[in-house]
């Protein structure tokens, strides 16, 4: 199924929830709504499943308007942030309560539906268990299993594996990514957890106040940010406002930054001209790089095959990655020398 969204837009009383989304998802995509709490990732998934009416705007399912269809028959499955499982019936029941407005797809009976997708998720055996009884992990995929019953064209996922511990999160992500790649159903993603979007997704679209930041694969996402809020929110960031000075013979421009003066590739401006950029902190280095400052250690964390460095440079803290060596030790409130080269920023608005 092939998904669109032109100029959608929902207020509640003064309050606007989404302002002008408009959002293409081709058929067969895992596509991934993600951004800070209340930048209106749920309300535009429940506008496409139709629990809300978009104030204005339109929905599209293949080209034929959504306007007035209600949830039931938009052939939508739904896994809610909570699961919603009925504890007074069993996985089986639960499963088979997706087919209450439909028969099972492909001519099976409901018991061979049941079975089907117990096996899917890797619940074989589990027909007879309470929900109570089973982990956040299972439960997950009961609720998983459940939508996926009728064989819906659009599945919509609302923050399923919020409640669930780090590395369940990264086991289970795995599998539904799977599950989608085998089944081949277009998959609508809400998440603000920036690296679980990253690994999921085919596409990726960041929402800050009801509104699309930027929409693209995870790689563009995390490497070509296009606005200062996707730079800062996509994974860690240090962004820099300066000012070009000049643009040198030899290519590139220098840019002064807090006194400063650094050579950028990729600065499309003249001098005077305001620019604002980013370097991500694996593209800075000890004691080497094109351009260098100097900043005060205030902080390190381990985190296996890097150490993280917070240095505080003219008043701001800057997060600095570095490949972690046991014979380099750091010493809180000493000066270190951290450069980056002029093709490791990257320009935005």
């Amino acid at each position: 199924m092939r998904l669109e969204l032109e100029d959608v837009s929902k207020q509640y009383g003064t309050a606007t929830a989404l302002d002008s989304v408009s959002l293409t998802v081709e058929d067969g995509e895992f596509f991934t709504l993600v951004g800070p709490s209340g930048c209106g990732k749920t309300t535009t998934l429940r506008c496409i499943a139709g629990f809300e009416d978009p104030t204005t705007g339109t929905v599209t399912f293949d080209g034929e308007s959504m306007s007035g269809v209600p949830p039931e028959a938009r052939g939508v499955g739904v896994v809610f942030q909570n699961y919603a499982l009925f504890p007074h019936m069993s996985v089986g029941e639960n499963v088979a309560y997706g087919l209450r407005f439909t028969d099972p797809p492909g001519g099976v009976s409901r018991d061979e539906r049941v079975s089907e997708l117990l096996e899917l998720v890797d619940l074989v055996g589990f027909e007879s268990r309470e929900p109570d009884s089973l982990s956040g992990g299972q439960q997950q995929r009961v609720a998983l299993a459940r939508a996926l019953a009728p064989g819906p064209e659009l599945l919509l996922l609302d923050e399923p594996m919020s409640a669930l511990d780090a590395r369940l999160r990264k086991r289970l992500r795995r599998q539904v990514k799977q599950i989608q790649s085998e089944l081949g159903v277009t998959t609508i993603y809400v998440t603000h957890d920036q690296s679980e979007a990253l690994a999921v997704s085919d596409r990726v679209a960041v929402l800050n106040r009801g509104r699309v930041e930027q929409v693209g694969n995870p790689r563009e996402v995390y490497r070509r940010p296009q606005t200062r809020f996707v730079a800062s929110f996509i994974g860690e960031n240090n962004v820099f406002d300066g000012r070009v000075k000049s643009r040198p013979e030899t290519g590139g421009s220098v840019v002064e930054v807090d006194e400063e003066e650094w050579r950028l590739d990729g600065v499309e401006k003249s001098p005077g001209d305001a620019v604002t950029f980013c370097v991500r902190p694996e593209q800075f280095v000890l004691d080497g790089g094109e351009n260098q400052l100097r900043g005060t250690l205030i902080g390190t964390e381990f985190q296996g095959a890097t150490t993280r460095l917070t240095l505080d440079w003219q008043g701001r803290e800057l997060t600095v990655a570095v490949a972690d060596d046991e014979r380099t030790t750091f010493e809180h409130g000493s000066e270190l020398v951290v450069g980056f080269d002029a093709d490791a920023v990257h320009v935005v608005e």
